[in-house]
């Protein structure tokens, strides 16, 4: 496997030196950036994360979590999802996040999973999945992909409708089979970023401003990171999905989810009743934590990495357990 090296802003991120960053081509053509992190030199190696992220989101966003797990042990490989960060961007108008279907996604994981597979990161393998990247994940663990363990950041396994929005949702499922309506912004979305226009006061990431001040630096500093709302074809995709992965019985691995208590943008019911059906995981609440519990205080990131630390060790060292 040929690997074309890809740009990466070390000056903006955390992300910890000798990173390789790179372009791959999915199935169907779409030239997606992935990023590929050893373990530190310095302590046993303890297997390999694929990080999956979130709507909107892109590798530089995750420095801070990468060096975190790599100096436990872990190689860490994620990438840029089609539409997003410096991926090919779908429709003519690059801030509105599209794709016409969630299968689509799944093109991006056989591509890191190759990529995983072509460098040779050690095993086990386990997944982290953010928000949207939950839903790609718990989907690719469904179809087969093998991990010793997962953990979830609010999944999106539902999404949270305000009140008016709920009446639209009859008329999304139908302007979605018309091209032309379905790559138009979703009803009360814009071309708009969140990060780069909302206030810290009561914003729906974070509640620590020196996370959310980096994600607003990392934008001026590149906006060509930038995106807005989804499109109307997006969200019929997505409310689909969620419908068909909450219909599945869970997959058996140990996991881990963590939704703060003051998540407003995925539906917690949703996620709560997943959980609660799955013999193998179990649910942690985050007091006061927002939507990005990866990119919340020091006191709760450091929180969450050990409980994920722990149960990635539980999975590989257990007996009869078979891993990645």
């Amino acid at each position: 496997m040929q690997f074309e090296p890809a740009p990466f802003f070390e000056e903006i991120t955390s992300a910890p030196p000798g990173g390789t960053v790179f372009w791959r081509r999915a199935e169907d053509g779409v030239r997606l950036r992935l990023g590929a992190w050893p373990a530190a030199e310095d302590v046993p190696p303890a297997g390999t994360i694929l990080l999956l992220n979130g709507r909107t989101e892109y590798l530089e966003k995750y420095g801070q979590t990468i060096a975190d797990f790599a100096a436990r042990g872990y190689a860490v490989i994620s990438l840029d999802w089609r539409g997003q960060g410096l991926s090919d961007r779908l429709l003519e108008d690059p801030l509105i996040g599209h794709v016409e279907h969630m299968d689509d996604y799944q093109r991006d994981m056989a591509e890191l999973t190759a990529a995983a597979r072509a460098l040779d990161l050690p095993r086990p393998w386990f997944v982290i999945g953010h928000s949207m990247g939950g839903a790609i994940g718990l989907r690719a663990l469904h179809e087969g992909l093998e991990a010793g363990a997962a953990a979830f950041s609010a999944p999106m396994w539902g999404i949270r409708f305000a009140p008016w929005q709920r009446p639209f949702a009859g008329l999304i499922a139908k302007a979605s089979h018309i091209p032309a309506i379905a790559r138009l912004y979703a009803p009360g979305t814009g071309p708009a970023s969140y990060v780069a226009t909302a206030p810290f006061e009561d914003n729906l990431l974070t509640t620590d401003p020196e996370m959310f001040a980096m994600m607003k630096r990392q934008l001026a500093a590149h906006p060509e990171f930038a995106l807005g709302g989804p499109s109307l074809g997006w969200l019929h995709a997505a409310l689909e999905e969620t419908r068909a992965l909450g219909a599945l019985a869970p997959p058996a691995l140990p996991g881990i989810t963590f939704l703060g208590t003051n998540e407003r943008i995925v539906d917690v019911k949703s996620v709560v009743d997943l959980v609660q059906r799955w013999p193998e995981a179990r649910l942690d609440m985050i007091p006061g934590a927002e939507h990005e519990v990866l990119m919340e205080t020091e006191k709760t990131r450091n929180h969450v990495h050990q409980m994920i630390d722990d149960l990635f060790r539980e999975s590989a060292s257990a007996p009869n357990r078979k891993t990645a």
